[in-house]
């Protein structure tokens, strides 16, 4: 990554700047129809029909999918018309999906909060090297000496900063890392890319912008004084973008200058979850000084808990005592479920870690003497601690987000349709069963129940209806009179209201 940066002068200005000068009084009335709206494109009208046939085709779907039978459960009484215990092996077959299903979907969540809520707690050592060159520096030019000013050579002096991170093996021992310290950056890149080809891709180290969610570089120096009134350079991983999201080993940045300057670098560390620096009171409640989110919330339940503060009249409430009136204002009692909002200003953001370096452009620096035993460009390195993510993450991802668990789930779900079929099927039988058997068993009865569902029926569909459903009205509850009656009731008062007010409407002819 080498953001470039240079002079950029507004659209508009560089067009004042060329355009000839403006007639000052009033402009001439434009026709009515002179801006009139052009007439919308044929194809508006075809793109709204289209629009409407996808809208009427997801509705359609939506409707045929809520139509489908989801019931997976025996009908009742079907273990006395089946021969051995194939219903009650069904039964507990279901019980045990049900257990199952909580189950997974239980370590499923757990195994979620893992993977975006982890902290494992393991630190690594990142190496840090901080160089730059200089490009037409006075010292460089062809016949001028480096102590002399001359303002009227048209010179371009720049330099280009160069800062390189990579994460330390576990493993290494002080020799190495001292050999490390004195080979060239670009030359321990080159050996890394070599190692990288030949290990495996699960075992190549992370790049330098994956720990990190802003770099930012501040000039200690005013802005009218940099000659390009750049006083930050600013790299941030953009708002919703994860780690491994356009990686890179090392920042590069160009400036116009022909002078040493001191600058510091700030290094944003990324953590997942985001760990805050607490307050005086509440790092004295929680005996920690920095903490995520989640932790700070259950150091507080598991401490009111634990102090006996949860009120009996509602559980939500809790009362406070002197730690926890330090934290929340005074007062006397807080509900959790305000707890999220109550601590967020006991919570800062931990500052960036901040490197200090020297930028020089002198001749001692870019292109020492062979006498003097230095290096060209000599890096400034600094190891700073940056936190590791969890080893379990890696197999969680792939159990969360398999392709073979994606087709199990299509396999089960097709056989879970095959069985809610069968299962209807089994309670239209029992249907036609449970009919043949009562007809066989009282025909004249059954005959009667029959017609009078059917004429029921047939009011219902001719808006005749005024019983209650499903009798022949023949019972003693048809035949007792009094308010307690069938008679009495608001439905039959009602009903003989509307049939009378239908009788007194004349006919048309």
């Amino acid at each position: 990554m080498q953001p470039q940066y240079g002079r950029n002068y507004p659209v508009a200005a560089q067009a004042a700047h060329h355009a000839p000068p403006t007639r000052r009084g009033p402009a001439p009335i434009a026709h009515p129809n002179q801006y009139a709206q052009p007439p919308p494109p044929h194809h508006t009208s075809s793109h709204m029909m289209q629009a409407q046939k996808d809208e009427q085709k997801r509705r359609d779907d939506l409707r045929r999918k809520a139509k489908h039978p989801t019931n997976k459960n025996i009908p009742e009484g079907i273990e006395e018309l089946c021969i051995g215990d194939g219903v009650a092996r069904y039964k507990e077959l279901r019980e045990v999906e049900r257990t199952l299903d909580a189950t997974m979907m239980r370590k499923k969540l757990e195994a979620s909060d893992s993977v975006f809520h982890s902290r494992s707690g393991r630190t690594a050592t990142m190496r840090i090297w901080i160089s730059n060159t200089a490009e037409n520096q006075p010292w460089q030019s062809s016949g001028m000496d480096a102590d002399t000013f001359d303002f009227d050579n048209d010179t371009n002096a720049s330099y280009r900063v160069k800062i390189q991170g990579r994460l330390l093996d576990e493993g290494s021992d002080e020799g190495l890392e001292e050999e490390e310290d004195e080979k060239d950056p670009d030359a321990m890149q080159e050996d890394t890319a070599e190692g990288d080809k030949q290990a495996d891709a699960a075992q190549k180290p992370k790049p330098f912008s994956q720990f990190f969610t802003s770099i930012t570089i501040d000039y200690d120096r005013a802005k009218s004084l940099q000659p390009d009134n750049f006083t930050q350079i600013e790299w941030k991983r953009p708002e919703g973008a994860q780690p491994q999201d356009n990686p890179f080993s090392q920042l590069e940045f160009e400036r116009k200058g022909d002078e040493n300057m001191n600058i510091t670098i700030n290094l944003q560390r990324y953590q997942n979850p985001e760990i805050f620096r607490l307050s005086k009171p509440m790092a004295e409640l929680l005996d920690t000084d920095e903490e995520d989110r989640a932790g700070v919330l259950m150091g507080v339940w598991e401490y009111a808990r634990s102090q006996n503060l949860q009120q009996d009249d509602d559980e939500r409430k809790f009362a406070c005592d002197a730690k926890l009136k330090a934290i929340f204002n005074g007062a006397d009692s807080f509900y959790f479920p305000s707890l999220p909002q109550l601590i967020k200003p006991h919570l800062t953001t931990l500052p960036p870690i901040q490197l200090q370096y020297t930028i020089r452009v002198d001749k001692d620096y870019i292109a020492p003497s062979p006498e003097s035993g230095k290096q060209p460009s000599e890096p400034t390195i600094y190891d700073v601690q940056v936190a590791l993510d969890d080893p379990l993450q890696p197999l969680l991802h792939s159990i969360l987000r398999s392709k073979q668990s994606a087709e199990t789930l299509k396999q089960i779900q097709s056989i879970d349709e095959q069985i809610v079929l069968l299962v209807s099927a089994i309670g239209r039988s029992k249907a036609k069963h449970a009919f043949f058997t009562s007809m066989a068993t009282d025909p004249v009865a059954f005959v009667k129940r029959w017609f009078s569902s059917q004429k029921r029926d047939l009011e219902v569909i001719m808006g005749d209806a005024a019983r209650g459903g499903g009798e022949d009205a023949s019972g003693e509850e048809w035949r007792r009179g009094g308010a307690d009656s069938v008679w009495g009731t608001e439905t039959a008062r009602e009903s003989v209201a509307l049939w009378l007010a239908r009788q007194s409407i004349p006919k048309a002819h």
